[in-house]
């Protein structure tokens, strides 16, 4: 039987399918996620004022993704839509971040085989439960296959580099601030200067909320997180700042639970 003109086999077409997203991929910019004593922390290097890598689901779940944006937009709209009617449809505790990464692996799964192109996209679905043990990340790539993870994962351009200094740093349990550091310094290149506040996108699920979860962390709570999870001076340095207040350390603001922001789910 001769071959048509133009033939590939199904798995070459597999292969260059898979090096074309993994190589769309690689050129964004990374994201990480990770579980700390009170929730998820959700983390993305955005300079963009005007796209969301992160957002809100439902009350528990929030979908953080790298890659093409109109392809994980696409992505988020869908999940969102298939949150409201099966809360709405049944109960509101029927909608599960199991579920939507089901539905998300089909959806990528059948784009991935049926299309020419597949999507340039990896994402990941966070659940927060009552408790550490019951929190739920799963990460999704471009062909569809889910992977249930535990701790702090990274996805998108040097994923594997900031894979490696995330588990450097990364211990269960941490406080937000812990985690908050452990996320930046897993997204900053050795010897590079740290991100600026203006290109990053941080958002929580706290478990110790009523309800909605979801928190956007943005202006002064995100500086003061910041600035109380850097490491604390040398001792000589303090010292000398006694001596220069008369022996007397200034005084601190007592600790407050500052402000966040609600997401509204229109992505403004």
């Amino acid at each position: 039987m001769s071959i048509p003109f133009g033939y590939v086999p199904a798995e070459q077409q597999m292969r260059d399918k898979a090096d074309y997203a993994r190589k769309g991929i690689a050129r964004g910019r990374s994201s990480v996620v990770l579980q700390y004593e009170n929730g998820i922390l959700l983390v993305a290097h955005n300079a963009s004022r005007a796209l969301r890598k992160i957002s809100e689901i439902y009350d528990r779940i929030a979908f953080a993704a790298v890659g093409r944006y109109n392809e994980f937009e696409a992505l988020r709209l869908a999940g969102i839509r298939y949150a409201d009617v099966n809360g709405y449809n049944y109960d509101r505790a029927d909608v599960t971040g199991r579920g939507l990464a089901n539905l998300y692996a089909q959806q990528l799964g059948m784009i991935f085989t049926d299309s020419i192109k597949p999507f340039e996209v990896e994402i990941v679905v966070a659940e927060v439960g009552d408790s550490a043990e019951e929190d739920q990340i799963y990460r999704l790539t471009f062909d569809g296959s889910v992977q249930d993870e535990h701790g702090g994962i990274a996805m998108g351009g040097q994923a594997d580099a900031v894979a490696t200094r995330l588990k450097e740093h990364y211990r269960e349990g941490m406080t937000l601030e812990e985690a908050l550091r452990a996320a930046l310094l897993a997204l900053t290149e050795p010897g590079g200067d740290p991100l600026p506040t203006s290109q990053l996108e941080v958002a929580i699920l706290d478990r110790n909320r009523p309800q909605r979860k979801f928190v956007r962390l943005v202006g002064p709570r995100l500086e003061r997180l910041l600035a109380a999870g850097k490491p604390a001076g040398p001792p000589a340095q303090e010292a000398s700042a006694e001596s220069a207040g008369g022996g007397q350390a200034p005084p601190t603001a007592p600790p407050t639970a500052p402000e966040g922001e609600i997401d509204t789910g229109s992505g403004e």
